[in-house]
């Protein structure tokens, strides 16, 4: 196989279909503080993070009949949202944490520490911060070990008194 992709691509945004466009616009709009971009009538929404036309598309077409994703499906299993620092980690998991939203789980790969938590159809997202790339731990050939330790989420508030 001789092509690879770009190491300069991205993945640019995504697009999901939601079961009722408001009660999803609470989550990313209110609880992680994406920003409405650009209303399609009243079936579909575009957020985004900052001045980019879109991070996350959600939509009601064809979601009238359909059913919530069960963990045993087969598709999306989360998807990340990558914070510049643990500190902005932390704001986002204050407000999370002070709106009492259900955490799935905290994780501490060694390379990023992550928050997971379900938007109101069941997607998964992981909230994340990756550490300097010089603290990531790798094995005796250099190459990058993934761990998988708890991660405190008390802890990770302290960041916030700094």
């Amino acid at each position: 196989m001789d092509y690879k992709i770009s190491p300069d691509a991205a993945i640019g945004h995504i697009h999901l279909t939601v079961k009722n466009l408001n009660r999803s616009i609470k989550f990313y709009r209110d609880l992680l503080g994406f920003q409405i971009k650009t209303w399609y009538g009243d079936s579909a929404v575009f957020l985004s993070a900052n001045d980019y036309h879109h991070h996350i598309a959600l939509n009601t077409w064809d979601a009238e009949n359909a059913n919530p994703k069960d963990s045993n499906q087969i598709g999306l299993y989360h998807f990340a949202i990558l914070y510049p620092s643990r500190k902005e980690l932390a704001k986002a998991f204050k407000k999370i944490w002070e709106q009492k939203y259900p955490v799935q789980g905290a994780t501490d790969s060694g390379i990023s520490e992550s928050v997971y938590i379900s938007d109101p159809d069941g997607n998964g997202v992981e909230l994340y911060a990756d550490r300097p790339e010089y603290d990531w731990p790798r094995d005796e050939k250099g190459n990058i070990v993934f761990e998988t330790k708890q991660f405190n989420l008390l802890e990770l508030l302290s960041e916030l008194d700094t």
